[in-house]
């Protein structure tokens, strides 16, 4: 893979050593809520998807990496969802695991780094994030990085509070037309 670096992150493909990090991501029940995670998984299922994670991108249509502090410690994930080369466009999310790792820069630097890969690299004219409204984290970073909200979907997602809405934002490739 290209070497996916900033100055104080990189990202890198899963690895086996990621199952302990995974399993406690995946089932952190405070934030299903954006991930769409319904149940928890066993490490079992999530060993099966380490072991298929090396597939290519534009077979399976998604591409997970770690996000990695300077230690090459991974401290959350960011995703490429719904790659669709035809109309040349992927669903990006991210996270970072511990609430005192947030606030430090490195999810814009790995949206940075991410956005400049699918661009240049994956030839994408597009990038989109879908954000539920109260999410004001999320909606700085994205806007922050040039992703300008284009809808809004009312009463999307279902939560322990009662439907809310989703703001999508979108991204579009400068260098590509």
């Amino acid at each position: 893979m290209v070497n996916l670096r900033g100055k104080h992150i990189s990202l890198r493909a899963l690895e086996p050593k990621d199952l302990d990090f995974l399993y406690e991501l995946e089932n952190d029940a405070s934030i299903w809520e954006v991930s769409g995670t319904l149940k928890p998984y066993s490490k079992k299922v999530l060993q099966l998807y380490l072991d298929n994670a090396h597939r290519d991108i534009y077979e399976v249509k998604q591409l997970r990496l770690c996000i990695c502090n300077g230690e090459d410690d991974c401290v959350g994930l960011i995703d490429l969802f719904d790659f669709d080369p035809k109309n040349r466009r992927a669903g990006v999310g991210l996270v970072i695991s511990n609430p005192e790792d947030r606030n430090k820069g490195w999810g814009a630097e790995a949206l940075s780094i991410l956005g400049d890969y699918a661009f240049s690299i994956l030839d994408l004219h597009q990038l989109y994030a879908n954000i539920l409204e109260d999410n004001h984290t999320s909606i700085h970073l994205f806007e922050k990085l040039g992703f300008e909200k284009v809808g809004l979907k009312r009463e999307w997602v279902r939560t322990n509070q009662g439907f809310k809405n989703e703001i999508m934002y979108q991204k579009i490739n400068p260098n590509v037309s």
